[in-house]
């Protein structure tokens, strides 16, 4: 699947998402917000899917929102960007697998809230990031309010998004806006194989568990031990579980295949 500013490609259990306007740095406009909800939406309809990669093409993940469009028609960036836009993350958040980030270079604006709602994030050394929206007179969209405070803190949100600084990988790996950061000549190779680690797991356990840990922070304790119960219950039945059980017992690596 690929369109001017979206490319998917689907490798047996991983997909990779690629955000590909290079000429651009990748700047997400209404073609490419409409792409990526139909992409996620792709991969929520394909079971056989067990991971997934962000990433960007060329020199950067991704500048921010396509700045010339929006001035272009201001009045339609509702319906036209932002509404495609978020519909994508609602429903990246809800695949039931998990969803690696893989970015370098620029990371900013809606580039950064993307990288942000991803379950993991692996950057190369030479990533900048940064919000940015305050610099054209914005507020942040595309899920940076709801996600960053929770990674970061509240007090450091608000530094974050107000003053616009730009942070390095190393400072971003500090405050958990990504997970690893490693050289840039390694990124592709080393992202596979986190991607493909996930992928070979026990997906379906590793979906229950992105799911309770996004709900966590909206539920009581009460609530939360249910949902831990509920969760644990219904992964009894699954061949991942058994296989996990006896590999475990007969002092094995377990061979998951996602079931």
């Amino acid at each position: 699947m690929s369109t001017s500013s979206i490319r998917l490609d689907i490798e047996e259990a991983c997909a990779f998402i690629t955000f590909d306007r290079p000429q651009a740095l990748n700047a997400i406009d209404s073609a490419g917000a409409h792409a990526f909800r139909d992409a996620i939406a792709r991969i929520a309809a394909t079971p056989q899917i067990r991971a997934v990669m962000l990433r960007g093409a060329g020199r950067a993940f991704m500048a921010g929102g396509d700045v010339g469009a929006i001035r272009a028609a201001p009045q339609a960036i509702g319906p036209a960007l932002i509404d495609p836009l978020h519909a994508a993350l609602s429903a990246l958040a809800r695949l039931p697998v998990p969803v690696l980030a893989c970015v370098h270079g620029a990371v900013a604006g809606a580039g950064l809230s993307i990288l942000l709602a991803a379950d993991l994030a692996i950057a190369a050394d030479d990533s900048r990031f940064t919000l940015a929206y305050a610099r054209i007179g914005a507020s942040p969209d595309a899920s940076a309010t709801w996600h960053l405070p929770r990674i970061v803190g509240l007090r450091k949100a608000m530094e974050l998004a107000l003053l616009c600084e730009s942070l390095d990988a190393r400072q971003a790996l500090q405050l958990s806006i990504v997970n690893r950061v490693v050289p840039a000549a390694e990124l592709q190779t080393q992202a596979a194989a986190l991607l493909r680690q996930l992928a070979q797991g026990p997906t379906d356990a590793l979906g229950r568990t992105k799911a309770l840990l996004r709900a966590s922070l909206s539920r009581s304790l009460e609530g939360q031990l249910d949902a831990e119960r509920a969760a644990f219950l219904a992964g009894v039945d699954t061949q991942d579980f058994r296989e996990g059980l006896d590999a475990f017992l007969e002092k094995r690596p377990p061979v998951f295949n996602g079931r």
